[in-house]
């Protein structure tokens, strides 16, 4: 089947899966209309989104074996039985009254198809695409970036029309079908396998098959260095970036002084950066090497911080922050093919789910200490120094990963 299958349209079903599930992107658009239906507080509806998130990084990690195991097809349709069912099971949770229910189902059952669903079809797309690694996978994780783009304003309009249960039973039945349907085109190619053209450029002389510094598991990849290094990096990322989101309006409110229709209008852009610079990033880093790649989103975010802290341009103000929502985007489309370069594609969904633990927590931290140190300090000022010291250990890290990296492949190539 992979010799008739065409890798574009893995690419397709990849961003088709990626779309529903990135709808949790969107989950604010029901706080509110839960808290009024139901009469529960912001904290007992905010838990839910915070137990997606942590059931993603948790499922993602434990299943990544299972990904491995069973081929991408058979986890997706796990995913999309998991997802469809938390989200229609959230219709019933709703219009029972439960709020233990809702945290099962949108939570623990939503959550898991998440982190399924997220690792699915990386993975994949990495063996199709060993030319432009990347690009591909950026491809695939733009479409989580973009989701809310879409799904919030149907979410509003659904709600507005038809309530709330009856909104969660319309989008998880629709989430079910497009994710199954995707599901069932994806499959790993041959071992081995290259593109038709890549492979002729390469019996050429034209071009070079890139090895990967290594092929090993998930168990071995866990005791490098170079695990922990990737696992560093993408928490600091992360942390830093989600931070920024979960405050975005108040920060512009209080920085530039904008109204919170203008701020309101300035986040919504944010998203759009968010998911552009997953496909941006990712590509770039197929030219100028994913350590590389790295070390640049840290060294130009520890200036871009710092420029938050002392611009009064509200222009000015808000290309910052668009821009560090691009290299959030983009170290989260990176780090799988940063994976594949260091660790080989032999377990790297594996490998992958290992890694997303940092996002699990990083979902936590980042709001956490921005929301602690503007308490204290009265001043989101204090906390964007805080993120600066954050990035600089972030920056350390990526130097060492890049000089580790070189240290192996000199002594491959000695050994040679």
């Amino acid at each position: 089947m992979s010799k008739v299958k065409n890798r574009w349209f893995m690419v397709v079903a990849a961003m088709a899966i990626h779309m529903c599930i990135g709808s949790v992107y969107a989950w604010s658009v029901y706080v509110k209309p839960i808290q009024a239906a139901m009469e529960w507080s912001l904290t007992d509806v905010t838990i839910t989104f915070s137990i997606a998130i942590f059931f993603l990084g948790l499922s993602a990690a434990l299943m990544g074996k299972f990904v491995e195991a069973k081929g991408p097809r058979v986890a997706a349709t796990l995913a999309a039985v998991f997802f469809g069912a938390g989200t229609i099971g959230s219709g019933v949770a709703i219009a029972l009254e439960s709020q233990i229910l809702f945290y099962l189902t949108y939570g623990v059952l939503g959550g898991i198809g998440l982190g399924i669903g997220y690792i699915s079809p990386v993975s994949m797309l990495v063996k199709w695409f060993p030319d432009r690694r990347g690009m591909a996978t950026g491809f695939a994780i733009m479409g989580f970036g973009f989701a809310s783009a879409i799904s919030g304003p149907a979410i509003k309009i659904l709600i507005d029309d038809v309530g709330i249960s009856s909104t969660f039973y319309i989008l998880g039945s629709i989430y079910f079908t497009v994710m199954f349907l995707a599901a069932q085109y994806l499959e790993n190619p041959a071992e081995g396998y290259m593109p038709e053209r890549f492979s002729q450029a390469v019996a050429e002389g034209r071009k070079k098959v890139k090895e990967d510094l290594v092929n090993i598991t998930r168990n071995e990849a866990v005791k490098t260095g170079r695990f922990y290094g990737l696992w560093i990096m993408l928490f600091i990322n992360v942390t830093c970036g989600i931070a920024i989101i979960s405050v975005a309006s108040p920060l512009l409110q209080e920085s530039v002084g904008v109204s919170a229709l203008a701020a309101a209008s300035a986040v919504g852009l944010m998203g759009i950066f968010n998911g552009a610079g997953r496909l941006a990033w990712a590509s770039i880093s197929d030219y100028l090497t994913r350590p590389v790649v790295f070390v640049l989103f840290f060294v130009t975010q520890i200036v871009a911080f710092y420029f938050l802290t002392t611009v009064s341009s509200i222009f000015f103000f808000q290309i910052l922050l668009y821009y560090i929502m691009m290299c959030y985007g983009g170290g989260f489309a990176s780090i799988p093919a940063y994976i594949g370069d260091i660790f080989g594609t032999k377990e790297l969904g594996a490998i992958h789910g290992y890694i997303l633990t940092a996002w699990a927590l990083a979902g936590l931290a980042g709001p956490l200490i921005i929301a602690y140190v503007k308490d204290t300090t009265g001043s989101y000022t204090e906390t964007l120094y805080v993120f600066i010291g954050l990035f600089f250990v972030a920056l350390i890290t990526s130097l060492w990963m890049l000089v580790n990296i070189k240290k192996i492949k000199n002594t491959q190539a000695v050994a040679a």
